[in-house]
């Protein structure tokens, strides 16, 4: 897909705040740390849209942005370890869970997991809400660059095994090389199409 513009539109605090809008929707969900911020930037081709941080945890409100005026990214609050007050960090899981539940125009959420680390108790639980919820999922690992193929093959498997699905099934993603760009783009792009 091309993009022609991008925007930083809102930051909702529930459900309620949400954009009223009958645009598609695209989630993108994962621990805090996973590189979120860098794949979101990478896909619009924007360096610095989504602020990113060495902190984990700085996003915890639902971001929205607008992709060409007819698409909404929205950045989920990362799970996990956060540097976050316990309130806020109690807040999360509510806000996300209500969201991913109750929002009618969200089409997919694309799951990040670290390529460098084994899924956690929490990736595990936020897999198991997004199947509950029955909200398509489109699995990426991030940060591929910074292992070797045989590493990240290894890796996959051992993923595939924690989580009960196909390796095959999740995309290698980079935001310093751009792997796996062109490829979450397709699979987006194909959601987004009206079925016949």
């Amino acid at each position: 897909m091309i993009v022609h513009s991008a925007s930083f539109e809102i930051s909702a605090t529930s459900l309620a705040n949400c954009p009223e809008s009958d645009w598609p929707e695209l989630a993108f969900a994962g621990r805090s740390n996973v590189g979120k911020s860098s794949l979101v930037n990478c896909l619009l081709n924007r360096k610095g849209l989504v602020r990113t941080s060495s902190t984990p945890g700085r996003t915890q409100l639902l971001n929205f942005f607008a992709v060409n005026e007819a698409l909404y990214f929205v950045d989920l609050p990362g799970y996990g370890f956060a540097k976050a007050p316990r309130s806020v960090r109690e807040r999360w899981m509510p806000m996300v869970r209500g969201y991913l539940t109750g929002r009618s125009n969200l089409r997919a959420v694309v799951w990040l997991l670290d390529a460098r680390r084994e899924p956690s108790d929490e990736d595990l639980a936020f897999l198991d809400w997004l199947e509950e919820a029955g909200v398509p999922t489109l699995p990426v690992v991030t940060k591929v660059d910074k292992i070797s193929r045989n590493q990240l093959a290894r890796q996959l498997d051992t993923i595939g095994r924690r989580t009960g699905l196909d390796p095959d099934l999740f995309i290698p993603f980079s935001a310093v090389t751009r792997q796996g760009r062109d490829v979450l783009w397709e699979m987006i792009a194909e959601l987004l199409t009206p079925q016949a």
